[in-house]
Formats: C-alpha cells, sequence, structure tokens
C-alpha cells in the first residue's frame, strides 16, 4: 500500500467531504454536485494509476474525519446564511 497516495487521497476527500458539509442548507445540493463532479476526476485518476485499495480506504477515512468533525465542532457552530452577513463601512 502506497502511505503517501492514501494520505493525500484522505486529504483531498476530507476538503470535498467538509465543503459540502459546511455549504448553506439552501445550497447544499448545488455544492454536493459540484463536488461529486471532483470527486469523479480523483476516482478515475486512481483508476488509472492503479490506486483502487488506496482510494476506498481514503473516502472511509475521510468519512471518519468528517463525521468527527461534525459531533465535535460542526452540530454546535452550524454554518450561517449568507442573508445575515453585514458588511462593515458602507454607511
Amino acid at each position: 500500500m502506497n502511505w503517501g497516495a492514501f494520505l493525500g487521497l484522505t486529504a483531498v476527500f476530507a476538503v470535498l467531504l467538509l465543503i459540502v458539509q459546511r455549504a448553506e442548507r439552501k445550497r447544499r445540493l448545488v455544492t454536493l454536485v459540484v463536488m461529486l463532479a471532483g470527486a469523479e476526476l480523483v476516482r478515475r485518476y486512481l483508476v488509472y494509476r492503479g490506486w483502487d485499495t488506496e482510494g476506498l480506504l481514503a473516502v472511509f477515512a475521510a468519512l471518519v474525519l468528517n463525521l468527527l468533525f461534525w459531533l465535535l465542532i460542526g452540530r454546535s457552530n452550524p454554518p450561517k446564511s449568507s442573508d445575515e452577513i453585514q458588511v462593515l463601512g458602507n454607511d
């Protein structure tokens, strides 16, 4: 098993999942579709390189990391709506 590929892929998949997880509730579906397109590109690269096992384990590791993030931080700190953002200094 290629540990460098596993760690890199875990980071890539964790970031893709974190972006979807932290997206606004209204825009989560669009974000998911865009991130799935990115995940498909990574999957095709994995098949090309022959890193099927590393990719599968990286997806599971990224899911576990994102679940832990959601349990520890995400539930108590949900993403805010962009309608609530106020720009300072525009008087």
